[in-house]
């Protein structure tokens, strides 16, 4: 019988730690971000739809899929740290490329009626031009929260990382994950009390 272990290896996720360069309070890892970065990337495409109305083009279910699967290569290259990632052009390019290659060899482990499918969403290709800016969006939103978690439990290992994060969300410009800023992420210092207070 032929076995086909694409979802055993993407279940493998869980054993990758993020953040490998810094000392943390509580580990992370790329299931707990891909998770998160899906929930937050089908927040912001609802907020793109019915707040700032910029989301005529935005399929939230397909967003949130393309999300789960979006780090799915690192099972095979491991988390690059980000400032070995993007210090030069070389390194960015030579690393799209290994995990292009990632993405290829684990949609090969799929039945290969749905190889096509895998790949896709492993590569982010199935998303359009407004998606891919709200998962990217999404993405960095996940990451800041971490920072925001580790420099709240008094981990200055963090600082640096949680301003280049808003630096960066900033300046993308995204009127969703601005939004999600102004309105959601100030919540994330909340505990459980102040989070269900007078709702329950």
């Amino acid at each position: 019988m032929e076995t086909f272990p694409f979802s055993a290896l993407l279940g493998r996720m869980k054993y990758i730690t993020r953040w490998s360069l810094m000392r943390s309070g509580r580990p992370e890892t790329l299931s707990e971000h891909t998770a998160d970065t899906a929930l937050i990337a089908h927040m912001l495409c609802l907020i793109a739809q019915r707040c700032t109305g910029t989301g005529g083009s935005v399929r939230p279910d397909t967003v949130a899929t393309a999300a789960l699967y979006h780090d799915g290569p690192e099972i095979l290259t491991g988390d690059m740290p980000t400032p070995v990632k993007y210090k030069n052009d070389a390194l960015r390019t030579a690393y799209k490329a290994v995990e292009a290659q990632s993405a290829r060899t684990i949609a090969s482990l799929l039945p290969p009626e749905l190889a096509d499918i895998g790949e896709v969403y492993l590569t982010g290709a199935v998303l359009n031009e407004a998606e891919r800016t709200l998962l990217k969006a999404a993405d960095r939103l996940s990451a800041l929260i971490k920072c925001m978690e580790e420099c709240q439990a008094g981990n200055r290992e963090f600082e640096a990382a949680l301003s280049q994060q808003r630096q960066a969300l900033e300046e993308m410009h995204c009127p969703e994950a601005d939004y999600f800023m102004r309105h959601m992420l100030p919540c994330y210092t909340q505990n459980l009390d102040e989070l269900t207070r007078g709702r329950f």
